[in-house]
């Protein structure tokens, strides 16, 4: 497993949390592998009842490293990026997201996947893959409208313009908004122990409710969405955005 993502299991939560703050967690290719992996032992646990994750530094995620990206993302079904994806969507265990700083590109989209997403005020979200020459991924092109609804959906996806913790709360895509990083910890450490004081079979059954008869409309998209981002990544228009964003190109090359 890559040492920039680490987990625990303790007590009926597996954490994992994105350690690569120097680069504000922008995801490589060896990250998603261990990404996939972590949550895969969490998913096969049975002592495990709730996933946990979040970033460190300051930052959830800044999205793909597109420097790494650029050079060695594998999009087939069972590449990196891919398997991670599916192992989230295909995930029975309840998902808690902690996001303070940026949750950007693959950050925002994941957390369309969590069943409570908690973040902090200075918090920002994104999905700017039209920006790169690239499509959402994740499922979002399905999961996204459903959620904020069409209008607001085509406004984020067409201009990918950075958005606040709380306008993401008022559009249901974050659960609640905290002032700090410490106010967040503690918020989050309570609602997870709330969680785990309940009857561990109606939450586990009320889960499957909430979610029965989405996963395979989105694991069908994600299969869509992933023919499409591959096909533009090959694209010069795709190649020629990104480069433009790699370092002493532009501000930032961990964006999407």
């Amino acid at each position: 497993m890559s040492s920039q993502i680490e987990s625990e299991i303790a007590d009926g939560v597996l954490t994992v949390r994105i350690a690569r703050p120097d680069k504000r967690n922008a995801l490589t290719q060896a990250m998603y592998t261990a990404l996939a992996e972590a949550f895969a032992a969490g998913e096969a646990d049975a002592g495990v009842r709730i996933i946990r994750i979040r970033g460190s530094g300051g930052s959830f995620t800044a999205g793909n490293d597109l420097a790494d990206f650029l050079a060695t993302a594998d999009l087939a079904p069972d590449g990196p990026t891919l398997t991670f994806i599916r192992t989230v969507a295909r995930g029975t265990k309840l998902l808690v997201a902690e996001v303070d700083g940026p949750a950007v590109g693959i950050g925002t989209t994941l957390l369309l996947h969590c069943d409570l997403v908690y973040a902090t005020e200075r918090s920002t979200l994104g999905i700017p893959f039209v920006n790169l020459g690239v499509v959402p991924e994740f499922g979002s092109s399905l999961l996204l409208p459903r959620r904020v609804g069409p209008a607001a959906a085509a406004r984020l996806a067409y201009f990918g313009e950075p958005f606040g913790a709380a306008q993401a709360a008022d559009l249901g895509i974050v659960t609640e908004v905290l002032p700090d990083a410490d106010a967040l910890r503690a918020r989050v450490d309570d609602r997870v122990a709330a969680l785990l004081a309940q009857p561990p079979g109606a939450l586990a059954a009320t889960r499957a409710l909430l979610h029965d008869g989405g996963t395979a409309p989105v694991l069908a998209r994600i299969d869509t969405e992933g023919a499409i981002f591959a096909e533009r990544l090959a694209s010069a228009e795709a190649k020629a955005a990104m480069t433009a964003r790699l370092p002493g190109r532009a501000a930032s090359s961990r964006t999407g």
